[in-house]
């Protein structure tokens, strides 16, 4: 985890500009034909729902167009959660221009995942511009959430809402078993999966997330997309797609329907993603910079692109947590890395089940490519961590045309360190290499388990890098 109103046929040009945020949810109701009512906190369930007489009740008003019409919510604090389930073509959004707030604070939170906003075996469903905060539990055995897909749904957009102030705080040092998620998506149905996802535009912060994450897909998600959101100051990984968790029955647990595939994390910004203070993540008298912006964790055919990363723990990682997992055919271009606390991009299993890894044995990394990306002033702890590290179980990646500064007077290990039984057929070339002034004679890199100073050294004994550049003043 590191856990009946007329049918609606929305045509293509209006979904796409519902999307794009050109035209309100009620301009898509309207073009569709379908029925649109509102809820407001001063309304009456015994209302007509309409927009002078609105009804009180998020939930009422979904069951009143469960096949197909939109739910729009007046500005004002529901106290309320709302679950969809098995209803087509259905939007809950904030009325245009106002400020509509699903509050879970005075609610209790139940054990199991739950959630403010839930979306079940439905299809065609939007849930836009809502503020949702305030869901929290001490209980370990609960798991709260902002929105929460689940069973096997097709045409989800999530979309310009604000998930945060939310989360699981119990304190107990440790446990991976406190959990909370802000946007959780987890295809648990073996007979279909989730797909033509969309989680665009919304911002995710101030989360309180134990050992889960703020953004997920895990398991049967085939067919996705994370574009332009901005996850920022919670407490533990910011992006996550998921493969080999037990979401679906022991039967599929380790086959490719168990992963989420094909997939798309792009233009998002993911800022002050750290696991210090998180008691998840405490362990012998300290706390572990664990917490990545974005990390692929077993998951396979996804792109990671144009994402700004900043002072998280790890910027990017592309891994797999479970043994008999695998990440692969994963593509991590163009982003740019910044003052991360241990590395700026990682890749490979973090344990290969040694003393030093506690016994433990993690997953392999292989097929995949890290090209065009900026890291730069990563390491910001200062303890030699490198810009880009390599770990194990890593084999026929490419790592190519990237722009790698290490510019911190304490981030002198730079470039790669792999350990020694990964780098098999691993292209590493085409990278622009740089330091600070003063420390270009000190430079390190590593590869294999043994470590080089200087730019000549390591370039002769390892045979990477030889159309590389190195240079000082990033």
């Amino acid at each position: 985890m590191k856990q009946s109103p007329r049918r609606t046929v929305v045509t293509a040009a209006v979904a796409a500009a519902v999307m794009l945020g050109v035209v309100s949810p009620s301009a898509e109701a309207t073009a569709a034909g379908s029925p649109t009512v509102y809820v407001a906190p001063n309304g009456s369930d015994q209302n007509p729902g309409t927009a002078s007489a609105p009804f009180a009740t998020v939930q009422h008003a979904v069951d009143t167009v469960h096949a197909g019409g939109t739910v729009l919510l007046r500005a004002g604090v529901y106290a309320q959660r709302v679950v969809l389930q098995g209803v087509t073509g259905v939007t809950v959004a904030a009325a245009a221009g106002e400020h509509a707030v699903l509050d879970g604070s005075r609610l209790a939170v139940p054990a199991g995942r739950s959630a403010m906003v839930a979306i079940a075996g439905s299809t065609r469903v939007t849930v836009q511009g809502l503020d949702i905060t305030g869901y929290r539990t001490s209980d370990i055995a609960a798991m709260p959430i902002g929105v929460y897909v689940h069973g096997s749904d097709t045409t989800v957009r999530i979309s310009g809402n604000r998930v945060h102030d939310l989360g699981n705080f119990n304190a107990t040092p440790g446990s991976m078993d406190m959990n909370a998620h802000g946007i959780a998506v987890y295809g648990d149905s073996a007979a279909a999966a989730v797909r033509d996802l969309a989680i665009d535009g919304n911002e995710v912060d101030h989360l309180t997330l134990g050992a889960s994450e703020s953004v997920v897909v895990n398991g049967n998600v085939d067919g996705w997309r994370i574009t332009g959101n901005d996850v920022h100051d919670d407490n533990n990984i910011g992006i996550d797609a998921i493969g080999y968790e037990p979401t679906l029955p022991a039967a599929y647990r380790y086959t490719d329907l168990n992963r989420a595939r094909n997939g798309v994390i792009s233009g998002n910004r993911v800022e002050r993603i750290l696991s210090q203070g998180n008691p998840a993540y405490y362990s012998d008298g300290s706390y572990c910079n664990c917490a990545d912006g974005v990390y692929v964790d077993g998951g396979t055919h996804i792109d990671v692109a144009g994402n700004t990363l900043v002072r998280d723990d790890i910027g990017i990682e592309v891994a797999a947590e479970n043994p008999k997992g695998m990440a692969d055919h994963v593509t991590v271009r163009g982003n740019d890395v910044r003052l991360s606390r241990y590395v700026g991009i990682t890749t490979g299993g973090y344990c290969d089940g040694a003393a030093d890894c506690g016994g433990v044995q993690t997953g392999a990394s292989f097929a995949n490519s890290f090209t065009g990306n900026r890291l730069q002033d990563d390491n910001t702890d200062h303890d030699g961590s490198p810009e880009f590290l390599v770990q194990y179980h890593e084999h026929d990646n490419q790592i190519t045309g990237n722009a790698i500064c290490a510019a911190g007077g304490g981030t002198l290990l730079l470039g790669t360190v792999a350990r020694s039984d990964s780098g098999k057929n691993d292209v590493v070339d085409g990278n622009a290499y740089s330091v600070a002034d003063g420390t270009r004679a000190t430079a390190r890199w590593g590869w294999r388990g043994t470590t080089y100073t200087g730019w000549t050294a390591y370039r002769s004994a390892t045979g990477l890098d030889a159309d590389s550049s190195f240079a000082t003043n990033c």
